[in-house]
């Protein structure tokens, strides 16, 4: 969890996607979380979080439904969502946190 602690520093929004290889919901977020990555290139970060291999962090962040999307920025919880979210929402939201 330490690097994560870390993550939630840096100025820049940060969007946490939590998923599992399992979750058909999951899975397919991997395309759209590609583009959001894309869209905002390098004035936010888009980190996917397998909470199968990360459980204490899921458990801290109360990750109940798969996949969570949590924007954060200067350390702070800005947005939180659970379930599949196209794209251009995602962008949009990220922007709103520039």
């Amino acid at each position: 969890m330490s690097k994560f602690g870390e993550l939630l520093d840096i100025e820049v929004p940060v969007l946490f996607n939590f998923y599992t290889d399992w979750n058909e919901s999951s899975t397919l977020m991997h395309s759209v979380l590609r583009d959001v990555a894309a869209a905002v290139g390098d004035k936010g970060k888009v980190i996917k979080i397998d909470v199968d291999k990360n459980p204490q962090l899921a458990e801290a962040l109360r990750i109940k439904t798969l996949p969570t999307n949590i924007i954060y920025k200067d350390g702070e919880m800005k947005w939180r969502q659970s379930g599949e979210l196209d794209a251009n929402t995602l962008i949009v939201l990220m922007q709103t946190h520039l």
